[in-house]
């Protein structure tokens, strides 16, 4: 009877181990707008192929892969989708254009955190306020590797260029978990940011 009772508690805790290793943490994300305004159902939107910001790391005009690109660019499609906007077809003008910037990097994390600064720019008036976000856990057993996987999206104006909507999605994942593939994560991210869209501009919330 205390072998199967044995046995038993060290199913469970292997259970619970292998489930702290695959758990999706929570994702930061913080939002800006100017009264974005209610886009009719069909309203057509195209993404740009360059990533947000020039001088950034992310998109395929900094050497990411096509793959990751995909990924983001396609989890970003459906939550715009599910916001009833249209991806417009190929040579058709859209009055929305949506850049889209990600960022993938790797630390050893030993308890402590290293800060993220929130910098997109632009002309919604709070990017620049170099908000740090402290993000990173320890699941215990030593130094970790973790990725920080970072998305940031900026909806356009097409014909005045002028920002209606930005929003920035940060997470810490452990490197070896599932959820730091690309597909995963990026879906992952793209269904934080666009949570109770437009979201409350200016304030960082954490999503599960």
């Amino acid at each position: 009877m205390k072998l199967h009772h044995n046995v038993a508690l060290l199913a469970a805790a292997a259970l619970a181990l292998g489930g702290c290793a695959t758990a999706v943490p929570p994702v930061e994300v913080t939002r800006f707008h100017n009264a974005v305004p209610a886009w009719a159902p069909g309203t057509r939107y195209a993404i740009a192929t360059a990533p947000l910001d020039a001088s950034g790391s992310g998109g395929p005009a900094a050497g990411m892969p096509s793959l990751e690109w995909n990924s983001y660019r396609a989890a970003v499609d459906q939550q715009l989708q599910r916001q009833g906007l249209v991806a417009a077809g190929s040579g058709e003008r859209a009055p929305l254009l949506v850049r889209i910037d990600f960022a993938r990097s790797e630390r050893v994390n030993g308890g402590g955190n290293s800060p993220v600064s929130v910098g997109v720019g632009g002309s919604t008036g709070g990017w620049r306020s170099g908000v740090g976000l402290g993000i990173g856990f320890n699941l215990g057993g030593g130094p970790r590797r973790i990725t920080d996987i970072e998305l940031a999206v900026r909806i356009d104006d097409a014909a005045s260029g002028n920002a209606l909507w930005e929003g920035r999605a940060i997470a810490a994942i452990p490197a070896k978990a599932p959820a730091a593939q690309p597909s995963l994560a990026a879906a992952k991210l793209a269904e934080a940011l666009f949570k109770d869209f437009p979201g409350e501009s200016g304030r960082t919330i954490s999503v599960p």
